[in-house]
This record gives structure tokens, C-alpha cells and sequence, in this order.
């Protein structure tokens, strides 16, 4: 039991990933395969394989390898870089300089395989792969189980949450790098993690993704997040990400049926005030946040809001662009990035606090349900409903208009007027992008947006961008294709 929970967080998923030097010729020494530990595990260790699954999905400094790897990309979970900087709507900082100039690279559309952006989050990604592999491993296996005496809800609940975990990191993957190892088990040896260092299809993971959701959907308790670790993953999570798995494969009716099996729960709504769904306050006893990383301060190991801290280092600027995108007085603007003070209340959790400490409280939040009403807005507009998707639109709006501004003050009357009714399936489309850079901006969400609308080529280089149709996706680390000798291949046009 010691040796297993000892080594949660060396866990990685296939020998092309395990070491952190440039020796490719070293054994896979960092690797856990399930015939090196202990397995009699109680109870306890699988509970805290299913929690360990989550950690990657967190901003805490130095998490996953530690020693300030700014070299490998992996000092905190870098969707921020990837999305956020990708899409021009951030800097890298208030006042630019030479600092961590791969973040850059990224930004301007200049970068290589090399770029340490790539091993980041596919790190990030894969060790929660590993992770979630060796929970399903466990609470699959009947023996296991047996020797634990964990109840059968109990096991049905950790398992639901571990199929949900792994389906996020593999959709993560797919859309960063489109076809990657498909990894559903802990290797049985050193022979077997070589073997399957190989890409699957694209299509194949998102089948997989979605054969996950479904399993993790049948055995997820019919309730709104459990009663002592409201952060778990939830029915709403999974089914969320079921919509949003059917969004990106452009199954509109799909997306329409989740959404409305989602809110037959009763479970979510708008929150009166646009930043409750971020206030550090507020988590978990707001209406509109269906899945966050739960950032938490004061443990050991730390598991801090790690972004705060790097924002008191003078990063992550908006751009001209992102600002300009902003409606007059639209409150929203400042709950997203305060200029004057430099950070973002959205990043740090509150308004006026937390700015560097690496130990703050602020989630990050990965799903909510102003994000599911956009997607309902859009499937409803390309199924020729474009009058229902404004009126969609228009509560987005209306709630916005009515939550008072960052600093207490009334927004002006006028503000957020509400969109007029229109059949005009081209107009409602160009409304919806606009709404959800607007309402979601800085939450690693746009990049992803111009890409599956098809629109990234067009935008980013009237931006001035650097960017080219083959960086619809990103390469594969080239460090990862060196110690596979080749049997992972790279991604054209790199």
C-alpha cells in the first residue's frame, strides 16, 4: 500500500515519457507498472488513486514535476499558453521582455517541436491518463476490491469519476494534437509500455472518449455533487462533457438532447452575478459551475492556486484585440482583467486579493453553465433554429448587464443592449463568437473555438499572426518522438 501511494506521482504513462533528462537511452526508470507495486491496497489507496487522478488538472506550482522545470514546460498546467496566448487574446505580460520566451513563440505562431509549451501539457495530460488507469485498474478488479470492502456505491462512484477524468485528458489530447497513444490500462511491463507508444487514430480516441463518458455516466450518483467533496466530478460533469464531445463532432442534435437530459437534473442555472462562478468565496455554493479544479489553501503538499503567484510576476497581459471586443461598460471586462491593477479577478479567485500568492484559493473552472447555454444557442442555429439561439444569446446578456460592475458601481442604462430577433443563420453565428469570447475570455476556451468553427487561419493572421493551416494542430513533443525512435510520428508541417 506505502509503495503505491508513495509512487502517485511518478506516475507516467508509457516509457517514451518517463525521463525528465536528455539521456534517451536510459531505462524507463520513472515508469509504474502494475507488476512493480504492492497490490493489496485498502481502501484508503484507492481513494487516493482516484484524487491523485485529478492533480493534474490543477495550476499548482511545480504539481506534477517539481524543481522549477521551466525547461520542460511543466511549472503549472499551461492551457493559459496553449488557448488563451494562442488565440490573441493574452500576453505573456504587462511589460514585454525576454522572460520565458517560449511562451511567445507560442503566441506569434514561431515555434518548433521543441517548444516546451507541447511537453507541458502533454505531461499534464498523460500523467492524468496514468493516473486514471491505475484507479480504473483497481476498482475494476474483483480481488482488489474485495480486500478493500469498499462499498459497491462507493466503487461506483470513484470509478464513474476515473472513466470522467480520463475522457477529459484524452479530449484534451485529441484537440491539441488530433491522433496519440491510446493508453487504457497500466503496462503489465516494461515491453508492453513500448508497445503501445504508438498514435491511435483520432477518431478512435474520441470513440473511446465517448464509450468513457457513457460508462462513467451509468455508474455516477443521480446528485449534484457529493455532500463531504463537492468537487468530485458529478452526472452534471459527465453529461456536460457528453454535449461538448457532441459539439466538437458538429452532432447538433446530439448536443440538444444531452443538454436537455442535463437540465432535466435541475441541477445548474445562471448565477445572478456573472463572478460568482470564480469568487474563492462563493465555490461550490453557486448554481452555475458544473466542473473546477477545487484549488485549496493551506495543505500539504500544497495544492494552491499557483497562477496567482505567477500573475505577481507581471504575467498574463490582455491584448489590444481582446479589449476591443468588449461592448462599452460591460462589466465582464473587469471581472476578467483588471488593467489598472494589473491581473485578473477570473485567475486569482476574488477582485481584490490573492495576487502572487502561489497558495490561493481560486479554482479553476473547466465547465460551466453559461458554457453549455452557448453551446445550445449554436446547435440550435446550425439546425435552423437561429430565432431560439437568440434568445439564448440574450439571457447570456441579460445577466451580464445586471451584475454590478467590479467596483460597486450601476452599469449604465443602455449597456448589453439585447440582440434583435433575426433568421439570418450567418448574423447569429457571428453573435454567438462573440458572445463566448466575451463571456468566457481567459478561461482556455477560444483557441479551441476559432479551430472547430474554422475560422483560426482568417482570424489570426488579420491579427498580424503567424499562423498556418497545419497549426490547427500542435506538434507532438519532439522529445517524446526521439525516445520512441520514431514509432511516434509527428504531425504534418512540423
Amino acid at each position: 500500500m506505502n509503495k503505491i501511494y508513495k509512487n502517485l506521482v511518478l506516475l507516467l504513462p508509457f516509457a517514451v515519457m518517463v525521463s525528465c533528462t536528455n539521456e534517451l537511452d536510459n531505462d524507463p526508470i520513472g515508469l509504474l507498472t502494475l507488476d512493480q507495486v504492492d497490490t493489496d491496497p485498502t481502501e484508503e489507496t484507492v481513494e487516493s488513486a482516484v484524487e491523485s487522478a485529478y492533480k493534474p488538472l490543477g495550476n499548482t506550482l511545480n504539481s506534477i514535476i517539481s524543481d522549477w522545470r521551466w525547461d520542460l514546460g511543466t511549472v503549472f498546467r499551461n492551457d493559459i499558453i496553449l488557448q488563451d496566448m494562442a488565440a490573441n487574446d493574452m500576453n505573456k505580460k504587462w511589460n514585454p521582455d525576454g522572460d520565458q520566451a517560449w511562451m511567445d513563440e507560442i503566441g506569434n505562431f514561431v515555434f518548433t517541436p521543441e517548444n516546451q509549451a507541447f511537453n507541458g501539457i502533454w505531461t499534464y495530460d498523460y500523467e492524468g491518463v496514468s493516473r486514471s488507469n491505475l484507479a480504473i485498474g483497481f476498482l475494476t478488479d474483483d480481488d482488489v476490491v474485495a480486500k478493500t470492502g469498499i462499498s459497491q456505491s462507493r466503487k461506483e462512484q470513484l470509478l464513474s469519476e476515473a472513466y470522467f477524468l480520463r475522457a477529459y485528458y484524452y479530449f484534451d489530447l485529441v484537440n491539441n494534437f488530433g491522433d496519440v497513444p491510446l493508453i487504457l490500462k497500466s503496462p503489465d511491463s516494461f515491453e508492453e509500455a513500448f508497445s503501445v507508444s504508438v498514435r491511435a487514430p483520432k477518431a478512435d480516441v474520441m470513440e473511446q472518449i465517448g464509450l468513457d463518458l457513457q460508462t462513467a455516466k451509468e455508474l455516477a450518483p443521480q446528485v449534484k455533487q457529493d455532500a463531504t467533496d463537492p468537487w468530485r466530478a458529478s452526472i452534471g460533469a459527465i453529461l456536460a462533457l457528453q454535449a461538448k464531445l457532441a459539439l466538437y463532432n458538429e452532432n447538433w442534435t446530439e448536443v440538444l438532447n444531452v443538454i436537455a437530459e442535463l437540465d432535466a437534473l435541475g441541477f445548474y442555472g445562471l448565477n445572478d452575478n456573472y463572478f460568482d462562478a470564480f469568487d474563492a468565496d462563493k465555490e461550490f455554493a453557486e448554481q452555475e459551475v458544473i466542473f473546477a479544479y477545487d484549488h485549496r489553501s493551506g495543505e500539504n503538499p500544497a495544492n494552491g492556486n499557483g497562477l496567482a503567484a505567477v500573475a505577481g510576476w507581471g504575467f498574463f497581459a490582455p491584448t489590444d484585440d481582446f479589449l476591443a471586443a468588449f461592448e462599452p461598460n460591460d462589466p465582464r471586462l473587469a471581472y476578467t482583467i483588471n488593467v489598472e491593477e494589473q491581473h485578473s479577478p477570473k485567475i486569482m479567485g476574488s477582485v481584490t486579493d490573492y495576487k502572487g500568492n502561489d497558495d490561493s484559493p481560486g479554482n479553476k473552472v473547466y465547465i460551466r453553465y453559461a458554457d453549455v447555454l452557448l453551446w445550445k444557442a449554436e446547435a440550435l442555429n446550425e439546425t435552423g433554429s437561429p430565432a431560439q439561439a437568440v434568445a439564448i444569446i440574450n439571457q447570456i446578456r441579460d445577466r451580464a448587464r445586471n451584475t454590478p460592475t467590479a467596483d460597486g458601481s450601476v452599469v449604465p442604462d443602455g449597456t448589453l443592449p439585447s440582440r434583435p430577433v433575426s433568421n439570418d443563420q450567418e448574423e447569429v453565428r457571428a453573435w454567438i463568437q462573440s458572445e463566448r469570447r466575451v463571456e468566457l475570455g481567459f478561461e482556455s476556451q477560444r483557441f479551441n473555438d476559432l479551430k472547430r468553427w474554422g475560422i483560426a487561419e482568417t482570424v489570426l493572421q488579420g491579427l498580424g499572426k503567424n499562423y498556418q493551416s497545419h497549426n490547427n494542430l500542435y506538434p507532438i513533443p519532439q522529445t517524446d518522438i526521439d525516445k520512441s525512435g520514431g514509432s511516434i510520428t509527428q504531425n504534418p508541417g512540423y
